[in-house]
């Protein structure tokens, strides 16, 4: 089993829109381990409805908290603590994405984050980059803490806007490629994911 997982330089970055079109482009089955803000919103359901191919399967989280807040607070608000051993790969012969939640470290308990969920599952990690004020900052710091600890960074997809001085600073100072890019796009749908399709099949 491939595993790809997809993580951010932040929130709101664009990680969800990135893991459909990767979910959808590879054929691949879908996971997010662990989700908050379960009243409003649920990840997994919105990419089940933004793919389109017949082979993904859509995992059920390891933990589902309601509250829209950070992991580790959301829990507590329930008084459950996250437990990383208890986060199991879920079973399938299929490459599977894993969307992580918000920013690399984002607690999910008083001393693990989201970071160590990746060595946890032996799995390559592209790193999710939208252009904003402070985005050159968020996208280093990112990567360094990846490489410390040694994990598979296959590359960076950028979201939304393009920002060109921006994007050649971290190319340069990071060695790390380009993968892919997804535009800003008005409303995401079906159709916007599916012409992504093409361009992230080979990745």
């Amino acid at each position: 089993m491939r595993k790809i997982f997809v993580t951010g330089i932040g929130t709101d970055v664009g990680k969800t829109i990135v893991s459909a079109v990767l979910t959808q482009a590879l054929k691949a089955d879908y996971w997010k381990p662990i989700q908050t803000g379960t009243e409003y919103d649920n990840d997994t359901e919105r990419v089940k409805k933004l793919v389109t191919n017949e082979s993904s399967v859509f995992h059920k989280e390891a933990y589902a908290l309601k509250a829209s807040a950070a992991p580790y607070a959301a829990a507590k608000a329930e008084n459950i603590r996250i437990d990383l051993e208890s986060i199991q790969l879920p079973q399938t012969n299929n490459t599977l994405i894993i969307e992580g939640a918000g920013g690399l470290f984002v607690p999910i308990n008083e001393k693990d984050f989201v970071i160590d969920l990746i060595p946890k599952f032996d799995a390559e990690t592209i790193l999710v980059v939208q252009n904003y004020l402070g985005s050159i900052n968020h996208t280093l710091l990112s990567i360094e803490a990846l490489k410390s600890r040694k994990i598979n960074l296959l590359g960076i997809i950028i979201s939304g806007v393009e920002n060109v001085l921006s994007e050649e600073i971290i190319f340069q100072q990071s060695g790390l490629k380009l993968l892919g890019r997804i535009h800003k796009e008005g409303h995401i749908t079906a159709e916007v994911v599916k012409k992504y399709e093409t361009e992230f099949s080979t990745l």
